[in-house]
């Protein structure tokens, strides 16, 4: 509740114009009964005898104006109430969306590891409709509820009726009925959400691996998983649902009760000489608008813990900051050459209980290529991951230029990387949109030649659109060796001074790998360039390379040096090549050296 009415605040005008819009509305509204009452007890029955039947047909006509113009002020105010309220609960909705997003984009990789992809969207959709949603009946009806209860009361207090102990019974019967439904359905309420997300991930796991499931024959596994996280969300809404079914009619069921005890008991008063009939009528509908304005305030109370969970969860993404934090002083390198260097690396996983990297020590200078190899699972992907500051390092130093990265800004640092990821992604748009993400204002010759660096001219210009030709959303209408290609032509568009290549190269075939290789060894000659890589073949020339096992260093140097003194390379290599092959490999490297 705090939560969300903390969202509230900054529109405090609007809300403004809402509480007197709402007072208006409820002094027209108490003010009806009285008028209704006046024109029985005056009107028809003339109580008093002081009216002639002309005079009693004005004071109707008089009477019923009066209260026509009430009707159209409440009709005027209820409609400026909802547009304000609807104004400031869409302005809730997206300040918190804008806020959620901005903070999700700076998420390191370990906080997206924390909160799932499914859990985000959920709390990026779902949650924040809900807490749309109440924060309009917050304004609509939590406001006007105790204005217009309160004001009965004050009604009822000044007719002297002697009924006020109906009134009062008939709020403890509706306060102790809704208690009774929430304290049932409020376990239900808690999880409902976590089952959203739980049918939001499934769902997108199916979507996003269809082509893997049909190919393996698991269609009816993956309906039937999907089925029992659709069912476990549908017994719980149904069951929630059955039990709040029971409000209205359990509700109407203690007002008309309600309604027939007020009758029953006016009417002795009526006979006996106390009360009028109009002044009968005035008391049931005061009556039934204290226990509306009640019933109103109970039904919130079963709204509101849903959209506490929402609010709360929300507020964890809104609050949680990316463990990745800039320096307050950053430190601006003039010129950067792309000198990287890890000093005695180490690094482990927020939570894990052992390091998946350590003591990793190397150089890597511009103008050479170093590469680094090893098994899966070795740490290849997690050790680039930590140079353009996905993770941060948990021992020891990476520097560029001999500035240690946490001290340069993430901009600055980032700007001057060109990262090409293990799995390309691309983003729907045009294939020219998508090579100039990180370079949006370069002239189209230095597009087209990065797309030819790439390997990816030719497959351009087959389509009939060429660089304007359309991309889906996941690059899903190219293969995954373009995706790769335009993956790589993205980076080399930025013409940034340090390369990553994660395992980029490994949906090309021999042809287009060597050919790529070739065209980016004249382009990256004045840049550094980190190639990982699980083919002997793509870092048969490297400058460097690393052999790493079980996240440490265990070879370092050239394919010659490495074939001589690393039992790991020398292993990988002869997985790949035969003894021919490596021969060849090696006198070819000795010529060209």
């Amino acid at each position: 509740m705090g939560k969300i009415v903390k969202n509230m605040l900054p529109y405090w005008r609007w809300i403004a114009v809402i509480v007197v819009f709402l007072v208006v509305q409820a002094l027209c509204e108490l003010a009806l009964p009285q008028y209704t009452s006046d024109i029985i007890d005056v009107g028809i029955l003339n109580v008093n005898g002081n009216l002639a039947d002309g005079e009693r047909a004005g004071y109707m006509w008089e009477s019923g104006a009066r209260m026509l113009g009430m009707t159209l002020l409440m009709t005027g105010s209820s409609i400026v109430v909802g547009y304000a309220a609807s104004l400031i609960a869409a302005g809730i909705g997206r300040d918190l969306r804008e806020k959620t997003f901005r903070n999700v984009v700076n998420y390191s990789s370990a906080e997206m590891n924390r909160f799932s992809t499914a859990s985000l969207i959920t709390r990026s959709t779902n949650d924040i409709q809900q807490i749309q949603m109440v924060s309009v009946m917050l304004l609509r009806v939590v406001l006007y509820a105790p204005i217009v209860g309160i004001g009965g009361v004050i009604r009822v207090a000044q007719a002297k009726a002697g009924m006020e102990w109906v009134i009062a019974l008939a709020v403890v019967l509706i306060v102790g009925f809704v208690v009774l439904l929430v304290s049932i359905t409020m376990p239900k309420f808690k999880i409902m959400q976590n089952l959203v997300d739980r049918l939001n991930l499934v769902s997108r796991e199916i979507l996003t691996g269809l082509s893997v499931i049909r190919a393996f024959g698991r269609e009816k596994w993956e309906e039937k998983r999907f089925d029992e996280a659709n069912e476990d969300l549908k017994k719980t809404q149904l069951f929630t649902g059955r039990v709040m079914t029971l409000m209205m009619p359990g509700m109407m069921m203690i007002l008309y009760c309600i309604t027939l005890l007020i009758v029953w008991v006016a009417a002795g008063r009526i006979d006996a000489g106390y009360m009028q009939v109009g002044a009968m009528t005035a008391f049931i509908t005061y009556t039934m608008t204290i226990v509306t304005s009640f019933l109103m305030l109970t039904m919130m109370s079963i709204m509101l813990p849903r959209a506490g969970v929402a609010a709360a969860r929300i507020d964890e993404v809104i609050r949680t900051t990316g463990s990745i934090r800039e320096d307050d002083s950053p430190v601006r390198l003039c010129n950067i050459r792309g000198v990287v260097e890890f000093s005695h690396v180490s690094f482990r996983y927020p939570g894990a209980e052992a390091d998946v990297l350590t003591d990793i020590d190397f150089v890597a200078e511009p103008g050479k290529v170093t590469a680094i190899i090893g098994s899966t699972g070795c740490g290849k992907s997690t050790l680039v991951n930590l140079l353009p500051r996905f993770y941060d390092v948990t021992g020891g130093t990476i520097k560029v230029d001999g500035c240690d990265i946490r001290r340069m800004s993430l901009k600055e640092l980032r700007e001057n990387i060109g990262f090409v990821p293990q799995k390309g992604v691309l983003f729907s748009g045009t294939i020219d949109s998508n090579l100039r993400f990180g370079a949006k204002d370069a002239p189209h010759d230095v597009i087209r030649k990065a797309a030819d660096i790439a390997q990816a001219l030719p497959f351009i210009e087959e389509k009939e659109d060429g660089f304007a030709s359309a991309i889906a959303q996941g690059g899903t209408n190219v293969s995954g060796g373009q995706k790769q290609r335009l993956a790589i032509a993205r980076a080399i568009a930025k013409n940034p001074r340090i390369y990553v290549f994660d395992d980029s190269f490994s949906a090309l075939d021999m042809k287009t790998d060597a050919g790529l290789r070739a065209a980016l060894a004249a382009e990256t000659k004045d840049a550094t360039t980190i190639i990982v890589a699980q083919r002997i073949s793509t870092i048969l020339h490297a400058d460097q390379i690393l052999v790493l096992d079980e996240g440490a260093v265990v070879g370092k140097g050239t394919h010659g040096e490495l074939l001589e003194s690393c039992e790991v390379y020398r292993q990988i290599a002869k997985s790949q090549m035969s003894e021919t092959e490596l021969g060849i490999a090696d006198t070819c490297r000795k010529e060209e050296d």
